[in-house]
């Protein structure tokens, strides 16, 4: 999530979500495996949500000069980038990475899963995910140069 709120929301719906059904925990992996699984579905529910009322939004948006040139507002206690602007700029390129490749990218560098963790939590092999954050890595390569080669 793009902001601590956010983020306090989500993890709230989450726990009341592991609470209400924790009888359904199988225990076929780590109980902390079930609940990022959760987490991850959760975050992406709501991710999507927001990009339909934005869309929606968009038309009326496009017009206020203001809108278009804001930075997310965001606040994540796992990155520790000196500057909030670069980080803005570092979300804003991973927003533009496949979802997949997001949920992957993020699970890795931000969250710092193992890759096994990754894996249990989005239900692909480990090859998949190695795979998933090289395509990102070079996603983001490309989105961030073509950005500071404007600057």
């Amino acid at each position: 999530m793009k902001n601590q709120e956010e983020a306090e929301d989500m993890s709230q719906e989450v726990f009341i979500h592991v609470y209400q059904n924790i009888d359904k925990f199988k225990g076929e992996s780590l109980i902390s495996t079930w609940i990022y699984r959760i987490a991850v579905n959760k975050c992406l529910e709501e991710m999507r949500k927001k990009r339909r009322q934005k869309r929606a939004a968009y038309l009326e948006d496009i017009a206020d000069p203001v809108i278009q040139n804001r930075i997310p507002d965001f606040y994540h206690p796992g990155i520790a980038l000196e500057n909030q602007q670069r980080a803005a700029i570092l979300f804003k390129a991973i927003e533009q990475l496949p979802e997949q490749q997001q949920v992957a990218f993020t699970l890795a560098k931000v969250e710092f899963l193992s890759y096994e963790e990754i894996s249990e939590v989005m239900e692909k092999s480990i090859s998949s995910i190695e795979s998933l954050i090289h395509r990102a890595k070079q996603n983001l390569q490309r989105i961030l140069k073509v950005y500071y080669e404007k600057i």
